[in-house]
């Protein structure tokens, strides 16, 4: 940074202004200095002749701190006039709004070789810009990370756009900028448009310079015009770093010995990929623990390879209830993803509904004994859908699940359905084409999902079925040649299962024919132990479904009380009332943990919030791609401009302490 100065005054007033300092001189010269003093009478009349010289124009100048202080006064007075100042870094422009990134992957601390994380550099660049506004320009600043928040508004206030700066603070949330994208365009784009509800519009024109701060981990905007923000993306973070991270933890039971649990751990290795001749057998080792309420029971090493995963799994057969609690010891620069819960809560028997004309398959299946230990299951009639006690009862919320066999209800019931044979009355699932008798071949099941884990279908025949079109949102759960027969779908907090084929008999020519012979195969009892698990809650309260932070959790059940406490990682109580459709939502899940449910001062629950964010564990920037934003693509990197930083003010305060100094030594009559 180099000094520079600008001329502020004309040539004559520049000479007026020399004359001063040989005038303050001269006054020193002439200035008459009588002390009183009692001395002899001989010295008195040398002592009168010496002061006759001070009347003279030629003499040595004496020591004055008070001419010392006038002259430097003048200095800077001089200095101020030529209006020194010197090159920062800044912008042009006279608006400005600053998109800050405070998701999870922000956290990341591989800046200035580990002193701050990301969010700390950017907040930190932010504030040197605002240090560097001129009179009459404004700013604002948006935090973002899966939404967006306006930290402040437009505001020309330095001292106040820092204390709010200051005051964003990291989240375990995803990253996304359409949100913040939308507060900044409705702010500088007038009478915008849009389908969206949400996006903001602007009554007058504002063009501002568009800052963002972010590692640029989120997916590419498409559909979305900047208008007449000018958009510089600032990248925050290295280009080598790595992440080991926990991408997964669940926990099941074993089906006949309950108090055994197994554990299952996937664990990703995210490091920079150096050159293609780069050994395949390079590999780091880490250590994984289990922790069981905080004491170790159980540790692995495992060594993975660069961008892939390992696996790990333990057994214990010592655990009916507990916290289990999974750390990876990988000393990289992003912690959040090196620990994971599971909760171990005792298992509940659920309500089940089973509605049918009959089905002996079926309840064969829930009459064994580990059905009997997952839920109470009542049998009753299709008429039974009329009566007025079963709609007392379903809208009340008394049952977890209820299993429509080839009937339906007038309107969906406030719970999880399993529809066999059968259209849920919302209108939102359609009947596809019938697929016609003997062409039924299931090819593909999704064995990820819970209820498709374990069930063998591969030598399961089907007569007779229809295409199953789900709503947006759901899961094709079993893959015919002719489409999906088998699938699910959320709504309003419960999940809807749909099977497009009959369990039952069927009549042609005056016999009976069972439709399929997956009842009479072994994992048909095993699909149902998994129907009860999963549709019926029991699963989900007996061992930890895992809550992304920002989720709601939801709770149900007959508890007598309208009102639960739950209380987060940091012992922070909030209190949750039941609402109409039985069901206690919790929302603030920010903190990464297990959080405590209470009922009438009784621990009835544990839930656990885990990263498990693949997009945010991965947290390798790449400065050499391009970033687009609506139609407009554009490279990262850092975008400051010079800009002056001027210091006349800071002379001016200078020149106030010497004046001051100055009034002091001459009413303390000090003199050297």
């Amino acid at each position: 940074m180099w000094p520079q100065m600008t001329n502020l005054l004309a040539p004559w007033q520049w000479a007026v202004l020399a004359v001063v300092p040989p005038a303050i001189v001269a006054l020193y010269f002439l200035k008459l200095k009588r002390a009183p003093l009692e001395v002899p009478s001989t010295y008195l009349w040398r002592k009168s002749i010496e002061d006759l010289h001070v009347n003279s124009l030629w003499q040595r100048l004496r020591r004055s701190i008070l001419l010392l202080l006038q002259l430097l006064l003048l200095l800077i007075i001089l200095l101020a006039l030529l209006n020194f100042s010197w090159r920062g870094e800044s912008r042009a422009e006279q608006r400005t709004i600053y998109l800050i990134d405070n998701s999870a992957s922000m956290q990341t601390r591989d800046v200035d070789g580990g002193q701050r994380t990301r969010l700390e550099e950017a907040k930190r660049r932010v504030a040197d810009a605002i240090d560097t506004m001129q009179s009459g320009d404004a700013a604002m600043i948006i935090s973002f990370s899966d939404t967006a928040q306006v930290v402040q508004q437009y505001t020309g206030n330095r001292p106040e756009l820092r204390r709010q700066l200051k005051s964003i603070q990291p989240t375990n949330h995803s990253t996304s900028i359409i949100d913040a994208l939308r507060l900044a365009a409705g702010l500088a784009n007038p009478g915008r448009t849009s389908d969206d509800p949400n996006d903001l519009a602007a009554a007058d024109a504002v063009p501002a310079e568009l800052r963002v701060f972010s590692d640029f981990r989120f997916s590419t905007v498409s559909d979305f015009a900047l208008g007449n923000l000018e958009p510089k993306l600032d990248l925050i973070g290295q280009e080598d770093t790595g992440n080991v991270a926990i991408v997964n933890f669940s926990t099941r039971r074993h089906e006949d010995r309950p108090d055994m649990i197994h554990t299952f751990a996937r664990i990703q290795r995210y490091a920079q990929e150096d050159s293609e001749e780069e050994s395949a057998d390079d590999e780091t080792t880490v250590r994984v623990e289990l922790l069981l309420d905080g004491s170790l029971i159980d540790a692995a090493e495992l060594s993975i390879k660069k961008n892939e995963f390992g696996q790990v799994e333990f057994t214990r057969e010592d655990i009916e209830v507990g916290v289990l609690e999974l750390r990876v010891d990988s000393k990289d620069t992003l912690a959040l993803d090196d620990r994971a819960w599971a909760v171990i809560n005792r298992p509940e028997r659920r309500r089940v509904l089973f509605v049918s004309k009959g089905n002996e398959p079926i309840e064969r299946a829930f009459s064994s004994e580990s059905a009997d230990k997952l839920a109470r299951i009542e049998l009753a009639q299709p008429e039974h859908l009329e009566s007025e006690d079963y709609k007392k009862d379903s809208e009340s919320g008394l049952y977890d699940l209820i299993i429509f066999d080839e009937c339906a209800p007038q309107k969906m019931p406030p719970s999880n359905t399993l529809f066999i044979n059968a259209l849920p009355p919302d209108g939102r699932w359609k009947r596809g084409d019938d697929i016609a008798d003997g062409e039924v071949q299931v090819i593909d099941t999704e064995k990820t999902h819970p209820l498709m884990k374990l069930p063998d279908l591969g030598d399961v025949d089907i007569y007779r079925a229809f295409n199953v079109e789900r709503p947006s949102g759901g899961v094709d759960l079993i893959d015919s040649a002719a489409g999906s027969i088998f699938s699910i779908a959320p709504r309003d907090g419960y999940e809807d299962a749909v099977l497009g084929f009959s369990l039952g008999l069927f009549r042609e020519d005056g016999e009976l024919y069972p439709n399929t012979n997956w009842r009479n195969s072994r994992s048909f009892p095993v699909f149902w132990r998994d129907v009860l698990a999963y549709l019926g809650g029991t699963e989900a309260r007996g061992s930890s479904s895992n809550v992304s932070p920002g989720d709601t959790y939801q709770l149900r059940g007959e508890l007598q009380s309208g009102e639960v406490k739950i209380i987060d990682p940091a012992e922070k109580s909030s209190t949750v009332s039941r609402n109409r459709q039985n069901l206690y939502e919790f929302t603030d899940t920010q903190q990464l943990g297990v959080y405590q449910v209470w009922s009438d001062d009784q621990l009835i629950q544990l839930f656990a919030v885990n990263l498990f964010d693949r997009d945010e564990s991965d947290n390798r920037t790449r400065p050499e791609e391009k970033v687009r934003l609506g139609l407009t693509e554009l490279a990262v990197g850092t975008s400051w401009q010079p800009a002056r930083r001027e210091l006349w003010k800071w002379l001016a305060l200078l020149g106030l302490v010497v004046l001051l100094v100055e009034w002091y030594i001459y009413n303390r009559r000090v003199y050297l």
